[in-house]
C-alpha cells in the first residue's frame, strides 16, 4: 500500500498506476484516456468538461497550445449577470473553480527523476526539487496547469521581486509562498512611525519581506513566524541573503511567538472566503480566522504601551463579506483601541481593468495600516 493517491489509465499492457500529484490535494481523476497531438481542442474540451483526464502523449509544446485552446473554450462560457457585487465575487470563485477543475484535466507523465519523456519538453528537475523536494525514483504525473505553475515560481524564485523599501533589493518567493508583488503593504510598514527599535514580531511572515524592512529600518531584534515549513525555509533564505539574519530569528508558530514586544506587525489574509488551494490561503482566510487570533491575542503580547500592527485592505468590504462595524467591534472585543492609521490606494493592474468582473471594488480597494494599543493602557 502507497501514502499517497494514484493514478490508474488503460494502456497496451495493461492498465498502469503512478503517483498523483496535487498541491491543492485534488483527487485523482477516475477516468483517464490517453491524448496525442491527434486530439482535437473540441475533442480535449468534451472530454474534461465531463471529467476525463488526458494523459498527454504527444509533442509537450503541442499540450501547451492545447490547454491555451481549452483555456479560450472556458472563458467563452456565458455567464450570469450578477446583482450585486457579493454576487458577482460568488459567481467569479464558482466560475475560477469550474475552469480550473476543466484545465486541469490535461496531465503530464513525469519519470521517477521529474524528467519528461516528451519530444520538446524543458528539464523541470530543478522547478519539481524545488516544490517536491529531491526525487525518489517513483513515476508519477501531474496536471500540465500545475506543473507550468511550478515552472513559474521557479522562474520568480531565480528573478526574485523587487522591493523599492529595501532601496530596490529582491525577495525570492518559493513555491508555495505568497510572493510580494503587490507592494502597497510593504510601502505602509516603511513609512510609518515605528513606537520602538528594540524588538518586534513579525507574525505570519511569508518570504520574511515585512521583517526584512524592520529590519532595514533599525530594528533591533525581530522574531519572524509562520507555521508552513516552505515559508519558514524561504523567509530565512532571503533574509540571511539581506543580511538580517543576525537581527531576525525565524521561528515555528501558530501566530505568536513566547515573550512580548513593544511592535507586533501582521499582515493576514484580507478576504474571510474559503481558500480553494493551499496558496490561496495567503489571500482568504476561512472566517476571518487568522485576523481574529491575532487580535485576540495581541494584547497577551504587547509590552506596555507598545502598538500592534494590523495590514488589511479593505477589499471584502467592498464587497460584502464584511462590514468596518463588524471589524471595529472585533478590535473592541479584544480589548484593543486605534491610535492611528494610514491608508493607500490599490496599484495593482485589476484595479483599472474595467473588464474584471470585480473591478468596481478593485478599483476602490484601500490598504490600511491600523495602529493599535490595549484600550486603557
Amino acid at each position: 500500500m502507497t501514502d499517497f493517491p494514484t493514478l490508474t489509465w488503460p494502456d497496451t499492457d495493461g492498465p498502469r498506476s503512478v503517483r498523483w500529484r496535487s498541491e491543492a490535494g485534488v483527487a485523482p481523476p477516475k477516468r483517464v484516456v490517453l491524448a496525442d497531438d491527434r486530439t482535437s481542442a473540441d475533442a480535449a474540451y468534451r472530454l474534461a468538461c465531463e471529467g476525463t483526464a488526458l494523459l498527454w502523449r504527444g509533442d509537450y509544446q503541442n499540450a501547451r497550445q492545447l490547454l491555451q485552446a481549452l483555456a479560450r473554450r472556458a472563458d467563452r462560457k456565458p455567464r450570469k449577470a450578477p446583482d450585486s457585487l457579493l454576487d458577482a465575487f460568488n459567481l467569479h470563485r464558482q466560475a475560477q473553480s469550474q475552469r480550473a477543475r476543466s484545465l486541469g484535466m490535461v496531465l503530464i507523465p513525469l519519470e521517477g527523476d521529474y524528467t519528461i519523456s516528451l519530444r520538446r519538453a524543458p528539464d523541470v528537475k530543478l522547478a519539481c526539487e524545488e516544490a517536491w523536494g529531491p526525487a525518489t525514483g517513483e513515476a508519477s504525473a501531474v496536471s500540465l496547469r500545475e506543473l507550468l505553475g511550478l515552472i513559474g515560481a521557479h522562474e520568480w524564485r531565480k528573478k526574485g521581486v523587487e522591493i523599492p523599501a529595501l532601496d530596490h533589493a529582491r525577495i525570492h518567493p518559493y513555491y508555495g509562498v505568497f510572493s510580494p508583488v503587490r507592494g502597497e503593504y510593504v510601502d505602509l510598514v516603511a513609512r510609518v512611525a515605528l513606537p520602538s527599535l528594540d524588538k518586534a514580531f513579525d507574525i505570519g511572515t511569508g518570504t520574511g519581506v515585512l521583517a526584512a524592512v524592520l529590519a532595514a529600518r533599525g530594528v533591533r531584534q525581530i522574531v519572524a513566524t509562520d507555521q508552513d515549513p516552505r515559508a519558514l525555509a524561504c523567509a530565512r533564505e532571503n533574509l540571511t541573503r539581506l543580511g538580517y539574519g543576525g537581527q531576525v530569528e525565524v521561528v515555528e508558530a501558530d501566530l505568536f511567538p513566547a515573550g512580548r514586544a513593544p511592535l507586533v506587525v501582521c499582515n493576514p489574509p484580507w478576504v474571510p472566503a474559503r481558500p480553494a488551494s493551499p496558496i490561496e490561503y495567503a489571500v482568504f482566510d476561512p472566517e476571518s480566522r487568522m485576523l481574529r487570533g491575532f487580535l485576540a491575542g495581541l494584547k497577551d503580547h504587547l509590552e506596555p504601551g507598545g502598538e500592534g500592527w494590523l495590514i488589511l485592505s479593505d477589499f471584502a468590504e467592498h464587497l460584502g463579506l464584511r462590514t468596518r462595524e463588524a471589524l471595529m467591534e472585533m478590535i473592541v472585543n479584544a480589548g484593543l483601541e486605534v491610535v492611528g492609521r494610514e491608508d493607500i490606494r490599490a496599484r495593482h493592474p485589476k484595479a483599472t481593468d474595467r473588464t474584471d468582473p470585480l473591478y468596481e471594488a478593485r478599483a476602490k480597494e484601500v490598504t490600511s495600516l491600523w495602529r493599535l494599543k490595549v484600550r486603557g493602557a
